[in-house]
């Protein structure tokens, strides 16, 4: 199977059943940008890969409680173009711009006035947006704001990255329920320890998972 090398991944980082572990750093990331940049709003949108949509996965500020799980074709929007684009963006009137989603906005109840946006990169994947909306009006938008999106966006890339592969290892798991599982509860326990004994105990884990892979001609 094809997927087998990703769960072989998960298990090795240790991330096996993380995930409201790193959707809760995705949500600090969000809110330490909005109040970093003084900001009304800041989300952070993923890729699903599958269907081909952008899913607002953490949301803090205007419109937490209704975009939060929302999805719209991953092509659409400001965030679409960045997203496809690999380009950060700062815009400072959104409805100026042809590329702005309003349907999106109104059904969030909440439709900005400006916004910086910045792809998750990773590993030459494009795995979602970092969006932060509606800058006080007095700030003028400079080359070091970018650079300190960019640094958050790099932080949310590495997070989101762990929490697709715990995602494709819970669902793989499911599938299997054999040995792989016994190794993802291993993951767990070593993932518990101290730093030189979990140390020690990843690389027994990548050791046992690459035999089981050699065994089932992965």
């Amino acid at each position: 199977m094809t997927e087998k090398p990703d769960l072989r991944a998960a298990v090795a980082a240790g991330v096996v059943g993380s995930e409201e572990s790193f959707r809760a750093l995705l949500a600090a990331i969000v809110e330490v940008a909005r109040s970093i940049f003084g900001a009304r709003a800041s989300s952070i949108l993923l890729l699903d890969e599958e269907t081909e949509e952008l899913v607002f996965e953490a949301v803090v500020g205007e419109g937490e409680d209704t975009l939060l799980g929302t999805r719209f074709p991953a092509g659409k929007g400001i965030a679409g173009w960045v997203l496809a684009m690999r380009t950060p963006l700062v815009i400072e009137d959104v409805q100026q711009d042809p590329r702005f989603a309003k349907d999106v906005a109104d059904d969030s109840g909440y439709v900005p006035g400006g916004l910086m946006a910045a792809p998750l990169l990773h590993e030459e994947r494009a795995l979602g947006v970092l969006s932060v909306l509606d800058r006080p009006e007095q700030s003028l938008f400079s080359l070091q704001e970018m650079e300190l999106l960019g640094l958050f966006a790099n932080q949310a890339a590495i997070a989101v990255d762990l929490l697709l592969k715990a995602r494709t290892a819970e669902r793989l798991l499911g599938q299997d329920g054999g040995e792989l599982a016994v190794v993802a509860r291993l993951a767990a326990a070593v993932d518990a320890l101290e730093e030189e004994r979990r140390e020690a105990g990843m690389k027994l884990l990548r050791d046992l998972t690459d035999m089981l892979g050699a065994e089932r001609g992965t």
